[in-house]
C-alpha cells in the first residue's frame, strides 16, 4: 500500500474515532516504520441439519470477520467488524479518547485515562482529564492526576433515570524507596458541582456529594526473615454539599484551612486498614494477615468497595525431604456488622490445604482441601420484645450454617519418556459437600458432587501420531434424586505434509442415570482437518455428528433425535 494512501486512511479514522492509545514509548519515534497496518480476515459456512425432530438452528449460516490494526510509531489503533447473514457489527474501542505516552521515567495521562494508588484511595476510576507519573533513579516517585470523573446526567422521564452530579477530583501519591522499606503517602480529593445540573427530582435522594481520602501505606523487611506491609486510609464523605458547616479544626487529618475540605453536619469519617507479617526461615514460611474495613465506606475513586468487614488470615508453606514433598496452607475467618447495627450477622471460616509430592521421574500427586464455611444469626427484633429477663438470652432457634467442602486428587504417572515414544497415565478424582445446619441441626437440603477421570495418553513423535482414551464419572447426590453421567471419550491425531495438515477424530458415548434408571444415551463423532498455507493461510473444516436417544416411560415415548453440523473456514492474516 502507497505511503500516501496509508496516511489519508489513518488520517480518516483519526478524524472519526476517539482515540485510545496507550503506554507508548516515545523514544521509539523516529525509529523504524513511521507507519504499519497489520490484520486478518476470516469467512466461516455453517451447515446444520437434524433428524427425528425439529430444527432447532439454520440450515445454513455464513460469517464474515475482519480486523485491522495501524500502529504509528508504536501508537496503534485497532478495528474490527464482523458480517453474516444475522447481524452486522462494527467495533473500534475509541468511544473515548486517551494517551499514555512514556519517556525514560516519565509517563503522562491524558484524555480518558486511569491510574491506581491503593484500593482504599483512588483504584482505576475513569476520568478525563490529565496525569502523570515520575519515577527517576532514586528514592522518589511522583504520581498525580485531575479531571472530571462523573459526568452530570439530566433526568429523563421517558426513562425514569437517576441525575447525577458532574464530578471532579484530583490527588497525588508520593514514594519513597529506601533501603529496606518503602513508603508511600496518598491524597485525593473529589467534589461534586451543585449547578452542573438544573433539576432535581423532590423524591430523589442524589445530593452533590464532597470526598476527601489520606492513605499511607508501606512495607518493610525486620530482622532479615520477617517482612511486613500495611495500608491504612481514611474517608472523609459528605453527603450532602448543602448541608451547614461546622468547624472542626482539631479533627486530624482533615483541617478545614485553606478551603481544602469543609466539614459539614452530612460528613462522616471511615477508616480502613490491612496488614501482612510473614517469616521466612529455612524452607518454610508463616504469616498472619488482618483486615478492617468500616461499615460504609467509601472513596470517590473506586467503583465498588467491600465494607463493614474484618478479616483475619493465617497461611503458611514449606517443603520436605529434599523439596519432594511441598505444603502450604491457610486458614481465615472473616464478619461484618462490625457496629452492631445489622439484623442479621454473617461469620465465616475459610480453610485450605494443598500438598503436592514428587514422588520420582515417573510418578507425581496432588491433593488439595478446602472448608468453607458461613455462620449467619437471623436474629429478630421479637427476641428483644418477647424475653422476660433481659439477664437470659432466649435460645437461638435462628442459627444458620452452610458448609461447603471441597477435596481434589491428581496423580500422573509416565510409563515411556523417550525421543520416539511417550506414554503416561492420569487420574483426576473429585468431590464437593454442601450442607446446611439451621439451630444446630443439619438440614435435608444440602447436595453431593463426585467427578472422576481417568486417561491414557500416547505418542508416536516422529511420526507426528497421538492417541488418548479416557473415562468420566460425574455423580451428584441431592436429597432424594441422583443423577450419574458416565462414558468413554477416545481421540487419535496425526500431522502430514510437514505439519502444514493436521487430521483428528474424536468419538464419545455418554449414558445419563436418573435414580439408577437410564434416562438418556449420547453418542457423538467429530472429524476435523486444519492446512496451513505460508503461515498466512489458514483453511480448516469440521463434521459433527450427534444422536441422542431420550427412553421414555408411561407418560411418554422414547425418542431418537440427530443432529449433523459441518463448518469450513479460511482466515488470512498479513
Amino acid at each position: 500500500m502507497p505511503l500516501k494512501i496509508r496516511h489519508y486512511i489513518v488520517f480518516l479514522f483519526l478524524s472519526f474515532s476517539v482515540l485510545k492509545l496507550n503506554g507508548q514509548d516515545l523514544s521509539q519515534i523516529g525509529k523504524g516504520e513511521a507507519i504499519k497496518v497489520n490484520g486478518g480476515v476470516s469467512v466461516s459456512q455453517l451447515f446444520n441439519s437434524s433428524f427425528g425432530g425439529d430444527q432447532r438452528r439454520d440450515p445454513y449460516n455464513y460469517y464474515l470477520n475482519g480486523n485491522l490494526n495501524f500502529s504509528i510509531y508504536g501508537l496503534s489503533i485497532p478495528l474490527t467488524f464482523n458480517f453474516s447473514n444475522q447481524q452486522f457489527g462494527f467495533q473500534q474501542p475509541f468511544n473515548q479518547y486517551g494517551v499514555s505516552p512514556t519517556y525514560k521515567w516519565i509517563t503522562l495521562h491524558a484524555g480518558y485515562t486511569s491510574m491506581s494508588f491503593s484500593p482504599y484511595t483512588l483504584s482505576g476510576h475513569l476520568f478525563l482529564g490529565g496525569g502523570v507519573e515520575l519515577r527517576p533513579d532514586g528514592p522518589w516517585s511522583v504520581s498525580a492526576m485531575a479531571g472530571r470523573l462523573q459526568k452530570p446526567i439530566v433526568v429523563d422521564t421517558a426513562v425514569g433515570n437517576d441525575p447525577m452530579y458532574q464530578r471532579f477530583g484530583y490527588g497525588t501519591n508520593v514514594g519513597y524507596n529506601g533501603e529496606g522499606y518503602q513508603l508511600n503517602l496518598i491524597l485525593f480529593k473529589s467534589k461534586d458541582d451543585p449547578n452542573s445540573i438544573d433539576f432535581v427530582p423532590e423524591d430523589s435522594e442524589v445530593l452533590p456529594e464532597e470526598n476527601m481520602v489520606i492513605g499511607l501505606n508501606g512495607s518493610t523487611t525486620l530482622f532479615s526473615s520477617f517482612s511486613l506491609s500495611f495500608e491504612y486510609a481514611q474517608s472523609a464523605l459528605s453527603r450532602n454539599l448543602e448541608s451547614e458547616t461546622i468547624n472542626r479544626e482539631v479533627f486530624a487529618p482533615f483541617p478545614s484551612s485553606n478551603g481544602l475540605f469543609r466539614h459539614r453536619l452530612s460528613t462522616s469519617y471511615y477508616h480502613a486498614f490491612k496488614s501482612n507479617l510473614n517469616y521466612g526461615g529455612n524452607g518454610y514460611t508463616i504469616g498472619i494477615g488482618y483486615e478492617r474495613v468500616d461499615p460504609e465506606y467509601k472513596t470517590h475513586g473506586a467503583y465498588y468497595f467491600n465494607s463493614d468487614l474484618e478479616n483475619i488470615t493465617v497461611n503458611g508453606a514449606t517443603q520436605l525431604f529434599d523439596n519432594k514433598v511441598s505444603i502450604s496452607s491457610n486458614v481465615g475467618l472473616q464478619r461484618d456488622n462490625l457496629e452492631d447495627q445489622k439484623v442479621n450477622q454473617m461469620t465465616r471460616w475459610v480453610g485450605a490445604v494443598n500438598l503436592n509430592y514428587t514422588a520420582s521421574d515417573k510418578l507425581s500427586l496432588s491433593s488439595s482441601y478446602s472448608n468453607f464455611q458461613t455462620y449467619t444469626n437471623i436474629r429478630s427484633q421479637f427476641e428483644d420484645i418477647n424475653n422476660p429477663n433481659p439477664l437470659v438470652q432466649p435460645t437461638d432457634t435462628l442459627n444458620f450454617t452452610q458448609i461447603s467442602q471441597n477435596i481434589n486428587f491428581n496423580t500422573n504417572y509416565v510409563l515411556k519418556a523417550t525421543e520416539e515414544k511417550s506414554a503416561s497415565l492420569t487420574a483426576n478424582l473429585s468431590a464437593q459437600q454442601t450442607t446446611d445446619e439451621q439451630g444446630g441441626e443439619e438440614q435435608n437440603s444440602g447436595s453431593m458432587f463426585y467427578n472422576g477421570n481417568f486417561g491414557y495418553v500416547n505418542q508416536w513423535k516422529p511420526s507426528e501420531l497421538s492417541f488418548s482414551a479416557s473415562m468420566n464419572v460425574s455423580l451428584q447426590e441431592a436429597t432424594e434424586i441422583q443423577n450419574l453421567t458416565v462414558g468413554p471419550v477416545f481421540s487419535v491425531s496425526k500431522s502430514l505434509m510437514e505439519k502444514q495438515l493436521r487430521l483428528s477424530l474424536s468419538s464419545a458415548i455418554n449414558n445419563s442415570y436418573n435414580n439408577s434408571q437410564l434416562q438418556n444415551t449420547i453418542f457423538n463423532c467429530r472429524l476435523s482437518a486444519t492446512y496451513s498455507l505460508k503461515e498466512k493461510h489458514n483453511f480448516s473444516f469440521t463434521n459433527a455428528f450427534i444422536n441422542r436417544k431420550t427412553l421414555g416411560n408411561e407418560l411418554s415415548e422414547s425418542t431418537i433425535r440427530a443432529e449433523y453440523n459441518g463448518t469450513l473456514t479460511y482466515s488470512y492474516q498479513f
